[in-house]
Formats: C-alpha cells, sequence, structure tokens
C-alpha cells in the first residue's frame, strides 16, 4: 500500500508444489540504506524464478560501473532494473521449465523511497513491465487475491493511516487464509514512514502472535455478529 502517510508491505511465507509438498520461504526482501533509500521487494509465482531474479538484481548492485539499487536516481529506474532481471531469467529458464510443463509465472511488487522524490510503488509483470501505483489506485496485490480484496477496498484510501492500514492488511491476509490453503504463516510485514528513508518497523508475525490471534478471533465473531443483526428479508412469493 502506497498511502500519505507511508506505506505497507505483507507477504505470506507458504510455498507449494502439490497438497504433500508445503514449504515456509520469505517472498519479501529489503534493501536499505539509512537516510539514503529503502527498497522493498515482495515476489509470487515461481520461487526459483523469484529467488534468480532478486539473485541477478543483488549481484549487479555490487558492480560499480552499471546502474544498480544503491546508484539509482529513482524508484522508477528500481522497478525497470528489477523488470529486467526477471526477463533475463524467464528468457533463460522458461523454456525449459514450460517443456516439463512448470509454470514459470512470476509477479513482483517493489516499492521504497530514494532520497530526493517521495516514496513509490510499482507492480512488475512476469514479462518485465510494470505500472505505478496512484492516488485512486493506492495499493497492489499479487499471488492469491481474490479473498482479501474485500476488506481493503471497503477501508484503505490514500488518507488511511499507517496503524489502520496495517490492521486492514493482517484482516485481509486472515481472510484470505481462511479460505485458501496456498497462503500460510507466517507474515513478514514491514511498516514504512513517509520520507524517514527508515524502516522503523519490521516484523514477522508467527501463529503465535498474540495481537494476531486477537485479531483473527474478533474478526471471525465480529462478522457474526454483524450479520445476526441484519434483518432477515420479507420477500412473499407471488
Amino acid at each position: 500500500m502506497s498511502l500519505d502517510a507511508g506505506m505497507i508491505f505483507a507477504s505470506d511465507s507458504r510455498t507449494n508444489a502439490g497438497v504433500d509438498q508445503i514449504a515456509r520461504f520469505s517472498k519479501m526482501r529489503v534493501f536499505a540504506q539509512e537516510g539514503e533509500r529503502v527498497i522493498v521487494t515482495l515476489s509470487s509465482g515461481n520461487l526459483s524464478i523469484t529467488q534468480n531474479a532478486i539473485n541477478v538484481l543483488d549481484m549487479r548492485a555490487r558492480s560499480s560501473d552499471q546502474m544498480s539499487l544503491w546508484n539509482a536516481d529513482s524508484m522508477f529506474d528500481v522497478a525497470r532494473l528489477l523488470g529486467d532481471s526477471l526477463r533475463e531469467v524467464k528468457t533463460r529458464n522458461g523454456p525449459y521449465l514450460v517443456q516439463n510443463n512448470i509454470d514459470a509465472h512470476a509477479n513482483f511488487i517493489v516499492g521504497g523511497q530514494v532520497r530526493g522524490e517521495p516514496p513509490r510503488l510499482f507492480n512488475v509483470y512476469g514479462e518485465g513491465n510494470f505500472i505505478e501505483a496512484t492516488p485512486d489506485t493506492c495499493y497492489f496485490q499479487i499471488g492469491e487475491t481474490k479473498y482479501g480484496k474485500p476488506i481493503i477496498d471497503r477501508v484503505i484510501t490514500r488518507r488511511t493511516g499507517l496503524q489502520e492500514a496495517t490492521k486492514c492488511t493482517l484482516v485481509s491476509f486472515d481472510s484470505t487464509m481462511r479460505s485458501n490453503i496456498s497462503v500460510g504463516l507466517p507474515i513478514d510485514l514491514v511498516v514504512y514512514e513517509a520520507d524517514s528513508i527508515q524502516i522503523k518497523l519490521q516484523r514477522r508475525v508467527e501463529e503465535s502472535d498474540p495481537y494476531f490471534q486477537m485479531l483473527h478471533t474478533e474478526w471471525g465473531e465480529g462478522l457474526r455478529r454483524v450479520f445476526a443483526q441484519l434483518p432477515n428479508p420479507e420477500w412473499t412469493a407471488e
């Protein structure tokens, strides 16, 4: 989410290649240089593709003779670098995966702030192209989106505060996990305050987290209470 107050980044940690091949891998990567830039990436899709794309991006950042994460002038340039890395990996590995009926689909969200420009958020598609969040559409989702989207659409606007947005994000994940086993805890969370150029809150929300457990219980009970209070339809058969 890209809000007036800052940004929220969150990702689950479940990957699966079938119902009996469940594993935990972080889908978030943070690149930060306090006072200079904060960059966060979130990934979905084929794990080998996304891991390789991030590694390519990271390796290029160690070279001083080309544009990289650490010297790019804008978040637009960072999104372009990530798109190029994703395109390169898919070009190299994609055909071999397709030959073996393996889905090579992969997407990224990348956002943050480079000193001298406002925070910016991008959705990077599997082909390497991307779009940027706007005041009208201030958040992106990738991966499993349909179950957690309604709560975000009802609550989040550009003016939403960071604490309320964090709460909404966790409720969105809880709703998704309730309906889809491909999404699961822990949740990696970063809350970024606009223009701070530093990460003040980074947290991994485990199943035992007391706040998340409270949220899970209260949200479920609250929905049932509101539903019970709605009047029954009084239609009659004609």
